[in-house]
């Protein structure tokens, strides 16, 4: 593998300079002021996975930044990394704390996201103009089946979820948008995907956060019931 292979795959990319793509890389510091807000939130309520994913969520925009302004293979690396690895322990803090599964099974639960991923991936490839973005949409997919299948036990977690998974759908939307109007907007629409993403991003922590603190309130308080 050549890791210094340069990649020229967005609409505001012309050259091979570093700042080539300007407003792709700067929109990352949306990633980075969402983990500041998040962090700031998590913050002393002994939340360790929610803050691992507040952790994940900046290394989201150094990583897409470090993309955005090198373009090479070791950044692209970089980039998705963080990414996947936001999205496992996702799965992981859900499957554990809201679905009561003990470690050993929210991890065995966590690791079939990679057979599911790698299943319905090429399937959404069939979708018109969503290409290279298809890797993306078995995410938004998941978080709604998690939230359908939530509805019952934690409507208030499955309502975030949904307006989650619904945020990132039309970010996953601009994404697949950037070469395509490419020739009406020399800018792409790329930025847009940085920017709705951290907001989704945060979001999830913080639906997962309130999720977290109901549960302790009602175990602190049983007599109280478990109104969402």
């Amino acid at each position: 593998m050549d890791w210094m292979q340069e990649i020229d795959g967005y609409c505001e990319r012309l050259s091979a300079g570093y700042w080539a793509e300007p407003i792709n890389a700067i929109t990352n510091a949306a990633f980075l002021i969402a983990a500041w807000v998040m962090w700031r939130r998590v913050r002393g309520e002994k939340l360790p996975l929610a803050t691992a994913l507040v952790i994940m969520l900046a290394a989201i925009g150094i990583g897409s930044y470090l993309f955005h302004t090198h373009a090479q293979v070791w950044a692209a690396i970089a980039d998705t990394t963080p990414i996947l690895l936001f999205i496992l322990i996702y799965i992981f803090a859900v499957n554990r704390d809201a679905w009561g599964m003990s470690p050993a099974y929210a991890l065995g639960g966590t690791l079939l996201f990679l057979p599911y991923a790698a299943a319905t991936a090429p399937l959404f490839q069939f979708v018109p103009g969503l290409g290279g973005s298809a890797v993306y949409a078995p995410v938004p997919l998941l978080i709604l089946i998690y939230a359908v299948a939530l509805r019952s036990r934690d409507p208030s977690l499955a309502k975030g979820m949904a307006a989650g998974a619904v945020v990132l759908i039309l970010s996953i939307t601009f994404r697949a948008m950037d070469i395509p109007i490419c020739g009406q907007w020399p800018m792409g629409t790329h930025f847009l995907w940085h920017i709705l993403n951290a907001i989704m991003l945060g979001w999830m922590i913080e639906v997962y956060r309130a999720a977290i603190l109901r549960r302790r309130a009602q175990d602190a308080n049983p007599g109280r019931g478990s109104k969402a």
